[in-house]
């Protein structure tokens, strides 16, 4: 058997003791030597040795010691020696222990008194403790708290004991004495702890003897009221309502961890929109008092709880649920945003848009380094505000896009999607979102946000004027032109810098431009004008132009969304304008623009020259131009626009069939009973008496305590660890808890004979670590036994338990037996929970993340999508790539796939799959992950189960 200790004692592994030198220094007279040798001879107890001659040395040299350390450590010498023979009778020697602890127990000082009934709460030898029972008592009656307090906790062990009752029957009727004339709130809290294990019916009858005095109790006696409040309430549920009275009372105590434990024992208890009521505020005040970040973290799991099962009831909380925003902590700021947004109504939403408007306005001044982080949150959840109420959109959108020029730019690329949602949904809005967009555009700093804006710009300019703004806009930012001029000695510069001499002769670009049908594209009189001096003045890049900066940087695909938008403005100016001269001039300078971007490209004045996609869009809008088709027209003014429609459409789908999904409920089965309200007595029950039994009726009508039905997939967890032709039958059953594993491992012993000593030894590979180390049990014939372990999980990594069975028979006690288990695979899946993302939240993971694992495809599998399909059965993912963008039949299929781990830790996983001409599926899936464990473990995971064998 496994010894234990109560206390950790420090011991040096390195410098193992010996008996004879733990002898000697116990025999000495020097105090500090005998407390060193007893903490030595302890470990060693504790680490398996014997040494029985130390307890004669012991018992001569140490028992008569007056230090309070040597007795303190002596009583845990005793706690952990072996009192008793092989037959389980005790060894004679204990008498002079029995003579000690006597002595000790009327000893004049109140310590040696106190932690000596505490050694005997321990104590589980009946015969050594009978003789004790009257000194134990008389402890009841000391004048020191200390004292009394560990007497009644000796009183509480000794009747629990398995002849307790025998040998103090009158216990209860003791403590209950003692327990209506005791003061002191420790003592108190163990007569009351002894009552309620032992004697549950006196506990309850002094309790309501003294409800009105219950809010004066102290903190501990308190929450065990509330323990035994639960427990009573659980065995029998028709006296509920009293008790739910007491807990209602005890919310008005001093002691905050009494107010959250009156919360949670409410909710697990009853119903009753009073009782759900009271509870959230509670929740919503300790969120709000507390300081420590932890406690408000796990306040708003609480309060998360009560939202999904009471969400009528939390949404009257929401404002207070939002004032914890003032936390500067983002963890719980982004916890009580998620809460917050799935308690909007339209009765609410005003004033939570209001308050979230307000927190946007603070994130402007610089205090803290992350408000940027901070104001992204808001602008995401007064994103997914107006899309649930498209009519705050109107009160916002135009604070938010002062936003747009922001410095954290995933924070200001919310704030563009969000205007490009809201100028679709919102027609009204459409005039001054897009003046306020061309008066702001130049603030704009970054190549992504530029590249929105001018999408926006493109499709939502509608009238002349809105059209000619929308260009005068872009040429403003562009700059005057050429990019770039070429010196005498053929070096690029840009023309916004001041040069010397310009040269006024027709200049050539290096290569010439070559339209995609493969002819020369004519730029004389694009280059005559391109020669003009430049009038910008030197400056920094944040005088220059935003889409020049970020153009002569480098930025070719901002250059073509820049063509684009020219292009789509110019074919929209042909539509409104009536004056051909204006639409001409506009086209002029539009092309002007864009083939001094493309010549820009083909230059040598950037290190890098354009790419082929940007060069292949830039001549394509250069082409449309010059000869545009009604076909042509219709695709660049329409269908763009069409097809975002339909993104959004697909969306909001999505989203709503999430939402029903959630919604969900079980139903009763039909031969449950339900109890009619109406026809029930009413005679003496309160009002919050009524409403629980009223929930708890709604509760057994729509199936909520009605339990999940896991009792097939229990057998799945069921693992033979042994043959059947094998003398012990081993079989585990597997339970994962997030951060533990519990196997419960049912040994049967399938031979004629009695087998001693059995162990279960186990040993772990990766990171599990056993808890507990492995004891020896006794088997009769044909019996079985039920051995738990427990394993400790440290990271998400597949790890793998092996082991075996080691028995001595009763034929032949020297010869020890050995059965191999079979090796228990931890699947990384119990880890692992599908979770959602942003495209720019998973786009940056996986540029950050360091550990990828790349997995060629090998599947007898032939359709893409039921590959795809199959893969994320197999990892328990979420794809995160829209139904729709994986419609159609190309041969080719990318998606991204994501979960979450207990841990915290994210699994990206990217598959991209070619169906080849003989109909076989190739490609690669690539998993990322910021631990090594995950990448290899979902590795595996897919390389085992990629095959289309589930």
């Amino acid at each position: 058997m496994e010894k234990s200790c109560t206390l950790i004692v420090h011991f040096d592994k390195g410098t193992p003791a010996l008996a004879n030198e733990i002898k000697e220094a116990l025999e000495a007279n020097d105090v500090a030597a005998k407390i060193d040798a007893l903490k030595k001879a302890i470990m060693l107890l504790l680490n398996g040795e014997t040494i029985p001659q130390l307890f004669i040395t012991i018992i001569r040299y140490v028992l008569p010691s007056e230090d309070h350390t040597i007795q303190k450590l002596l009583l845990l010498y005793l706690e952990i020696i072996d009192k008793t023979d092989s037959r389980g009778k005790v060894l004679p020697e204990m008498i002079l222990i029995c003579q000690n602890l006597r002595n000790n127990l009327q000893h004049p000082n109140e310590y040696i008194r106190g932690v000596t009934l505490r050694f005997l709460c321990r104590l589980n030898e009946s015969e050594i403790i009978e003789p004790l029972i009257p000194s134990i008592l008389s402890n009841l009656e000391h004048r020191h708290p200390f004292v009394r307090r560990n007497a009644v906790l000796a009183v509480m062990s000794v009747y629990k004991l398995p002849q307790g009752e025998q040998l103090l029957d009158s216990a209860p009727e003791i403590v209950d004495k003692f327990l209506s004339s005791e003061q002191d709130p420790s003592s108190k809290r163990n007569a009351f702890l002894m009552l309620f294990s032992c004697a549950q019916d006196r506990a309850i009858n002094y309790l309501f003897a003294n409800i009105d005095r219950i809010i004066d109790w102290g903190e501990q006696l308190q929450m065990v009221v509330l323990e035994l409040i639960r427990k009573v309430c659980r065995s029998n549920k028709g006296e509920k309502g009293k008790y739910i009275k007491i807990i209602i009372a005890l919310l008005n105590a001093s002691s905050t961890a009494v107010i959250y434990e009156c919360a949670s024992t409410l909710v697990s208890l009853s119903s009753a929109p009073t009782a759900i009521r009271a509870a959230a505020s509670t929740y919503c005040q300790l969120l709000l008092s507390q300081s420590d970040n932890n406690v408000k973290l796990i306040v708003l799991d609480r309060l998360n709880e009560l939202k999904s099962s009471n969400r009528e009831i939390m949404v009257e909380m929401v404002m207070d649920v939002l004032r914890a925003l003032s936390t500067p902590n983002h963890d719980i700021r982004r916890k009580t945003l998620d809460i917050a947004l799935e308690l909007i109504t339209p009765r609410n939403i005003d004033e939570v848009v209001m308050m979230l408007k307000k927190e946007v306005v603070k994130t402007q001044s610089g205090e803290h380094e992350k408000n940027g982080e901070y104001r992204q949150m808001l602008v995401q959840a007064i994103h997914t505000c107006a899309i649930k109420f498209p009519e705050v959109a109107s009160t916002v959108v135009h604070l938010l896009m002062d936003f747009l020029g922001d410095t954290n730019v995933a924070s200001a690329m919310d704030v563009v999607v969000f205007v490009r949602e809201i100028i679709e949904t919102n027609p009204k809005l459409r005039i001054s979102i897009i003046t306020r967009l061309l008066d702001t555009f130049y603030q704009i700093r970054a190549a992504r946000v530029c590249s929105c804006a001018l999408w926006i710009i493109g499709e939502y300019c509608l009238s002349l004027s809105e059209v000619e703004s929308g260009i005068a806009t872009i040429k403003q930012c562009l700059g005057d032109l050429p990019f770039y001029t070429v010196t005498d000695e053929g070096d690029g510069h840009d023309s916004s810098k001041p040069i010397q001499q310009v040269n006024s002769t027709t200049v050539s670009s290096r290569r010439p431009a070559i339209l995609a049908d493969g002819t020369y594209a004519t730029q004389s009189a694009a280059l005559e004008t391109a020669m003009s001096p430049p009038t910008l003045v030197q400056g920094s890049l944040s005088s220059v132009g935003n889409l020049r900066s970020l153009i002569l940087s480098g930025d070719f695909f901002l250059g073509a969304v820049v063509a684009c938008t020219l292009t789509k403005l110019v074919l929209r100016l042909e539509e409104v304008q009536t004056s051909k001269v204006e639409v001409n001039k506009a086209t002029t300078q539009a092309l002007l623009i864009i083939v001094s971007m493309l010549q820009l490209g083909q230059s040598s004045a950037l290190p890098h020259p354009i790419d082929n996609d940007s060069y292949d869009r830039i001549v394509l809008c250069i082409r449309l131009l010059c000869n545009t088709g009604d076909d042509i027209r219709k695709i660049w003014l329409q269908s763009c626009r069409q097809s975002f429609v339909k993104m959004l459409a697909d969306k909001q789908r999505r989203e709503t069939e999430e939402i029903k999904a959630k919604a969900q409920i079980s139903n009763a089965q039909p031969d449950d009973l339900i109890d009619f309200y109406h026809l029930k007595s009413r005679k003496g029950m309160s009002q919050l008496e009524l409403e629980d039994e009223v929930q708890d009726d709604l509760k057994r009508a729509t199936g909520e305590f009605t339990k999940d039905g896991d009792d097939a997939n229990k057998l799945n967890r069921i693992l033979q660890l042994t043959g059947f032709s094998d003398p012990v039958y081993a079989e585990a059953y597997v339970t994962v808890h997030h951060y533990d594993i519990v196997l419960d491992v049912t040994v049967i012993n399938r031979t004629k004979e009695t087998l001693q000593n059995l162990c279960l030894e186990l040993a772990t590979m990766g990171d599990l670590k056993l808890v507990e180390r492995p004891q020896n049990y006794t088997l009769a014939p044909e019996s079985s036994k039920q051995i738990k372990a427990n394993i400790k999980v440290s990271s998400t990594e597949t790890g793998v338990i092996f082991g075996n069975i080691v028995y001595e028979t009763s034929s032949n006690v020297l010869e020890r037996t050995v059965i191999v288990l079979n090796d228990i695979h931890i699947d990384i899946m119990d880890y692992i929970s599908p979770a959602s993302c942003a495209d720019v939240a998973f786009r940056t993971m996986w540029a950050e993340f360091e550990w990828e694992n790349k997995v060629a495809v090998n599947t007898v599998l032939q359709d893409e999508r039921e590959f795809l399909t199959h893969i994320i059965k197999s990892t328990n993912m979420k794809c995160l790539t829209p139904p729709s963008a994986l419609e159609g039949e190309c041969g080719f299929l990318a998606a991204n796939l994501y979960a979450k781990s207990v841990f915290g830790e994210d699994a990206l996983v990217n598959v991209s799959i070619e169906k080849q001409a003989d109909g076989k599926l190739s490609g690669y899936i690539r998993i990322r992950s910021k631990t090594q464990g995950i990448a290899l473990s979902l590795g595996d995971k897919i390389t085992l189960k990629q095959k289309g064998s589930a």
